[in-house]
């Protein structure tokens, strides 16, 4: 049982930077990405997890002490804190089946293996758990005895809940057994403050540019356009390609209705046009000067903030839970950012794919199954908890009904609705609930993602003449041997 839970960890570990999202530390939503924080668990804490106790950051106490009483367990104290909220208003509507409710906040690495050790063992297990998406098929690996089935308790919200992601925590025979905190829509940022001082226009003009964007012939245009007219300044670039993370990749594939990974039924496939057609557009990037290589990798550390406040590039692709780093990392940029749909290959393709997430789920140890499913989902996808993590979380919720309600959508008090030029719900709500692609995560995608990352990527952009099919033949090669 150890080395299989070790070997669970060392997966999580492996694909974190591309798939953290919501739940990115293991204090709040905005710090260390999920893949430092879990190779630290992995070096410093991992056997002391499997073998005793993991030690809790925090444990709060929430609702009534005469209620029915659940276990919660998650690796981001904010989410606790939401569950906590959510209880308070759960028990204001139900007065007669009231809760209380105990959230303990665990490192990531450590709760997720205390999670798979008290699933294995079939004891020790909380009511309700965080799992974070990248350890999702090692948790629903279980789904006959670990897991309890959502579709009934989710009924009344799935025709206006967001389908991809929904899927994305699936179960092989097809039941949900994870609850969304969000979509992580992939939309593209634009500094049209920079783009409007360097070429010279309105901010107006400049969004009338982005927004003519189309597919990514029409991006790679205005990028020349802008860059020609800062006249070829030393150190400025249109956007940065990353070789620490694929969310570039899945957006082409979700372009495309590709899926590397083949899903629960097929073998994994990594030699796709889709993937190519990116990768050699991005290599002639790197060669034009259009675009850099993201300082650390990707813009989602330390490095690439500070590369964005020195206005070094002026527009990335990436899921819209990047907001919460403008309002938290990023403040002096305020009102200077748009936000668009992604461009595509080709005019009618999808235009977004969902990244990161955290999907809650049930465990069948739970005493009060029905009770705890009954209010997990709607903790999650009714309109007051999709409100609460709306204004807490700062997620781009999955409940669509409220994308269009004016009072939840244009509310100048919430933060990123102050923040940004435009409304991001107005992006959604262009984009449609349907434009949203998914790509799987299954069993193989803790390989795949730890090739691309580690060796793929660093071949072809960190060498741009580097041959994109050899480099996709290596990675399938990869593959096979795991399949």
């Amino acid at each position: 049982m150890k080395k299989k839970v070790l070997s669970a960890l060392m997966c999580t570990t492996m694909v974190a930077s591309m798939l953290s999202g919501c739940g990115s530390s293991s204090t709040d939503t905005t710090g260390a990405s999920a893949s430092e924080d879990a190779a630290a668990a992995t070096e410093a804490v991992a056997e002391e997890a499997v073998e005793g106790e993991a030690a809790a950051e925090a444990v709060n106490t929430f609702g009534d002490p005469n209620g029915t009483h659940l276990e919660m367990w998650t690796f981001v104290e904010l989410h606790g804190q939401h569950y906590g909220k959510m209880a308070e208003i759960w028990n204001e509507q139900h007065p007669d089946q009231t809760i209380e409710i105990t959230c303990t906040t665990y490192p990531y690495g450590d709760m997720h293996t205390k999670l798979l050790t008290s699933l294995e063992a079939g004891t020790g297990a909380p009511d309700i758990c965080d799992v974070e998406v990248g350890q999702f098929p090692n948790v629903v690996e279980g789904l006959d005895t670990w897991l309890v089935p959502l579709n009934d308790y989710a009924e009344e919200y799935l025709d206006t809940m967001v389908t991809a992601r929904m899927e994305t925590y699936q179960g092989e025979d097809g039941n949900y057994y994870g609850a969304p905190y969000h979509v992580g829509a992939t939309v593209m940022y634009y500094n049209v403050a920079a783009m409007a001082d360097a070429m010279g226009v309105s901010q107006d003009d400049v969004i009338g540019k982005i927004d003519a964007v189309v597919t990514w012939e029409d991006y790679e245009a205005l990028g020349q356009e802008y860059l020609s007219a800062l006249g070829g300044e030393e150190g400025k670039y249109w956007t940065s390609v990353d070789t620490g993370g694929t969310d570039w990749l899945w957006l082409a594939m979700a372009e495309y209705g590709d899926d590397w990974t083949g899903g629960f039924d097929n073998p994994a496939n990594v030699q796709l046009e889709s993937v190519q057609k990116m990768l050699e557009m991005q290599q002639s990037w790197l060669q034009s000067g259009i675009a850099e290589v993201s300082p650390d990798g990707h813009v989602d550390l330390e490095a690439g903030f500070q590369n964005i406040l020195d206005h070094n590039i002026v527009s990335f692709p990436k899921a819209m839970w990047y907001m919460s780093r403008f309002t938290n990392y990023m403040p002096e940029e305020k009102g200077n950012w748009y936000i668009a749909k992604c461009p595509v290959f080709e005019e009618g393709q999808k235009c977004s794919v969902g990244i990161g997430g955290t999907g809650t789920v049930v465990t069948k140890q739970s005493q009060s199954q029905e009770l705890a499913a009954t209010f997990l989902c709607w903790a999650k996808m009714s309109a007051e908890g999709e409100q609460n993590i709306w204004d807490t979380l700062g997620f781009d919720i999955c409940n669509a009904a409220l994308w269009t309600e004016d009072s939840f959508a244009h509310d100048d008090n919430n933060q990123y609705n102050a923040f940004f030029i435009n409304y991001p719900y107005d992006v959604l709500n262009d984009i449609g609930m349907d434009n949203i692609g998914k790509i799987s995560v299954v069993a193989i995608s803790p390989t795949i993602n730890e090739y691309v990352c580690n060796t793929t990527l660093n071949e072809v952009l960190e060498d741009p003449t580097y041959s994109v099919a050899d480099a996709l033949q290596e990675l399938q090669d990869a593959v096979d041997m795991e399949q």
